[in-house]
């Protein structure tokens, strides 16, 4: 098995995770009103939108951030949105980013995607409400920030919640020598959606500021690369960072945050060369010249924002152990099984995992005999199905012990609070059978703040009040910058106030049903001893 097949296979079983967020082109929250109802209409900074009314909260969906990044404006910093005079309709969410087919049915060919969209509690509120900023994952190739219904953390967590869109894959993340924001076209996007915030979230009932940025797989990595960024600072003021480490290391696979100016450098002339403009007198024009469909069909399939550049000096791993990075209260964790979802689709793609296939699995990820030789043997298959090794290895190496050394390396440097979701039943993300059983997979603590793609997914009671006290950790963290201090619509605020679990600092807290508390033993069970030796 090469390692080139198995990237790409990983990549596949990634998209198939994330596809179940369901479309990003318009969603029915709810039935929608023949007219819009009283309260609906709210003037921005930029101009009147009008949204939808539902019950207990409102949504605006398709809210311009940025000028769209089309013809000359490929490839450039965002500049700001042309205001407005008439009532702009904000009744259904705008174009996913471009992408290719997957979470997006169909994908997406349209750069006219700088849009976020807005849930907002009904009632006009006593004090304005904290905001959170999601940014959607998707291996910075795909996802939509419409895709993320927030109705019950809107609601339950008495928070104001905007969804993001950026530029994606090539079209956001390009390096070329003389091109200004090189590789970092998206992480820029996000920046501009947060400026945007700061100046026109009051009007909904927000709190300029009080402004949680939070994210999942790359918009986790995104929160990252956001903290580090020197042109990020005053745009937020707590982080929420979601199976998604800042340490990276270019040996493997998905954990690294970013790349390198210089190696993003040489994937974009590679990127030009198979879009037929290297030849061209100016390489740029031509890219700029190339129709979207083409430049989707030529990129890589996985992609990161560079550093060395003026928006990421640094390597967000880097900055954190150097101490340069924005020091905020910071909610971070991943899921127990990170690496069964992806171990799953490459078994099922025809690529099984037995005692006999088990050394050449192990040596497309790692391609060093030495590496090959201790992995094995840390990680011994002795069945026919040695899918949970192979998620385990997949999970351990690039989320969960990078997860915990991105922890330590906060720990006494800002406020921090630590979790791993340890649902082993959750609800599955995608249909069939899988070929053993997943546990809680990358992705799957998501359906217990969001209704993914607007459609609820079936829970246990017990489930429920797991994600009730979720999402009461998260906008209470939100809220006071501590999960603990949890006030919404219950009214009862104060430490604890709706009956969750006390979350102790300095410890892992375990999320599964009615089993709410701290762990001591996540290191040890990820194998992190290991992993953090091996050269």
């Amino acid at each position: 098995m090469s390692t080139r097949r198995v990237l790409t296979t990983l990549a596949c079983a990634l998209t198939a995770v994330l596809a179940t967020a369901g479309p990003a082109l318009p969603v029915p929250r709810t039935a929608r009103p023949a007219a819009p109802a009283v309260g609906t209409t709210v003037r921005t900074h930029d101009g009147p939108v009008r949204g939808v009314a539902h019950d207990g909260y409102r949504t605006f969906d398709g809210i311009p951030y940025a000028a769209p990044p089309v013809g000359p404006l490929r490839w450039t910093p965002p500049r700001p949105a042309k205001p407005w005079t008439e009532t702009r309709d904000a009744t259904r969410p705008a174009s996913a980013c471009p992408q290719p087919a997957g979470e997006v049915p169909g994908g997406s060919t349209d750069e006219d995607c700088l849009y976020l969209n807005v849930t907002t509690p009904a009632t006009d509120p006593r004090h304005p409400r904290p905001v959170i900023v999601w940014l959607h994952g998707g291996g910075f190739t795909t996802g939509a920030g419409s895709s993320y219904d927030a109705h019950r953390m809107a609601t339950r967590g008495d928070a104001v919640v905007v969804t993001v869109n950026y530029r994606l894959g090539a079209l956001g993340f390009l390096a070329h020598a003389g091109l200004p924001g090189s590789g970092t076209f998206g992480l820029a996007d996000q920046q501009a959606a947060l400026r945007w915030v700061r100046a026109g979230i009051g009007a909904f009932g927000g709190d300029p500021h009080n402004v949680t940025l939070a994210g999942e797989s790359a918009g986790g990595y995104s929160v990252c690369a956001q903290l580090a960024s020197p042109a990020a600072a005053g745009l937020f003021d707590r982080a929420i960072i979601q199976s998604g480490p800042c340490p990276g290391r270019p040996d493997r696979p998905f954990a690294p945050s970013a790349t390198s100016l210089s190696t993003a450098r040489e994937t974009g002339a590679r990127f030009a060369a198979e879009a037929g403009c290297s030849a061209a007198r100016d390489v740029l024009a031509c890219l700029r010249g190339t129709k979207v469909s083409r430049l989707l069909a030529v990129q890589d399939t996985d992609q990161q924002p560079a550093y060395d550049t003026p928006l990421l000096p640094l390597d967000p791993g880097a900055a954190l152990a150097a101490g340069r990075f924005r020091h905020i209260p910071v909610l971070i964790g991943g899921n127990h099984d990170e690496g069964n979802g992806w171990a799953a689709g490459i078994i099922q793609a025809g690529n099984p995992v037995t005692p006999e296939t088990w050394p050449d699995v192990v040596a497309a990820f790692f391609p060093d005999p030495a590496h090959t030789r201790a992995i094995v043997h840390a990680y011994p298959v002795t069945s026919s199905n040695g899918g949970p090794v192979f998620g385990a290895v997949i999970g351990d190496a690039n989320f969960a012990c990078p997860t915990l050394r991105t922890g330590d390396l906060l720990t006494g440097q800002v406020p921090l609070w630590r979790y791993e979701f340890a649902d082993e039943h959750a609800p599955p993300l995608t249909p069939g059978t899988p070929p053993f059983p997943l546990g809680a997979p990358h992705a799957a603590e998501l359906p217990y703040l969001f209704d993914l793609g607007g459609r609820p997914r079936t829970m246990t009671e017990a489930q429920h009040r797991l994600a009730d006290t979720m999402i009461d950790y998260w906008t209470g963290f939100a809220r006071t910058g501590d999960p603990n201090r949890i006030s919404g619509i219950s009214g009862t605020g104060g430490v604890s106030g709706t009956g969750a679990p006390r979350w102790p600092r300095r410890t892992v807290q375990s999320l599964a049903p009615d089993r709410i508390g701290p762990t001591r033993t996540a290191a040890a069970r990820h194998h992190c001893g290991f992993w953090n030796t091996l050269p």
